[in-house]
């Protein structure tokens, strides 16, 4: 069997395999680090991209539903009643930490052969405690946001994270790929539910909004 290592005066020459070990450890942490700046104020965190998409986020909303009502949808957005209502944020936004039962909405085909409305089945996500900052987790599915949530106004909260897919265990750093980072809102929209917002993620649609509800 041929040896992946090659002496040289006695030693192993190690060096190329741990240079992509460490750029591998460098790119993949853990949920918890995905954004490992717990203690800083969300705009110092986040890209210019990803600040300029939360700035737009009411304009990206619009055209999402406007899109999404062209398609005959209409009646579907009015069913889900304030979840899909730009406006209707409450104060109190900070959720408690816990598990949610979770449920994707995406609006807004961002290209030719897309739907321009898609609900998903419910699935599991997680709140992490933190008297500041949370972290967020969607448990389960095949595309899977991992961040953290940053204080902001009363009637919300600033999520900057990354997109876990398929059956990928590690975390892409946030700021790491452009094309993975997620930035949205957090709003309470009823005593015991919430909504999670990203205007024009990257991939698929124009927005997608997920809705929370304890699990207890």
């Amino acid at each position: 069997m041929t040896s992946l290592f090659r002496p040289v005066h006695g030693s192993l020459v190690l060096l190329p395999l741990l240079m992509l070990l460490s750029a591998c450890a460098a790119e993949r942490t853990g949920p918890a680090e995905a954004v490992p700046q717990v203690d800083q104020a969300w705009r110092t965190v986040a890209t210019e991209t990803d600040r300029a998409r939360i700035r737009g986020w009411r304009d990206a909303w619009l055209d999402a539903l406007q899109k999404a009502r062209t398609a005959g949808h209409g009646n579907q957005i009015v069913a889900e009643g304030r979840l899909l209502v730009p406006d209707a944020a409450l104060g109190q936004a900070s959720p408690p930490a816990g598990d949610y039962r979770c449920r994707v909405i995406k609006l807004g085909a961002k290209s030719e052969g897309l739907l321009d409305y898609v609900t998903y089945p419910p699935f599991r996500c997680r709140i992490g405690a933190g008297e500041r900052n949370r972290d967020f987790t969607k448990l389960t599915g095949s595309q899977r946001p991992i961040g953290r949530l940053f204080p902001d106004s009363d009637q919300r909260m600033i999520f900057l994270g990354t997109l876990q897919l398929g059956d990928e265990e590690g975390t892409l750093r946030y700021g790491h790929d452009e094309d993975r980072a997620l930035a949205g809102l957090l709003e309470r929209i009823d005593d015991r539910r919430w909504r999670l917002v990203f205007p024009r993620p990257h991939f698929e649609s124009l927005v997608d909004v997920i809705e929370l509800i304890p699990e207890e």
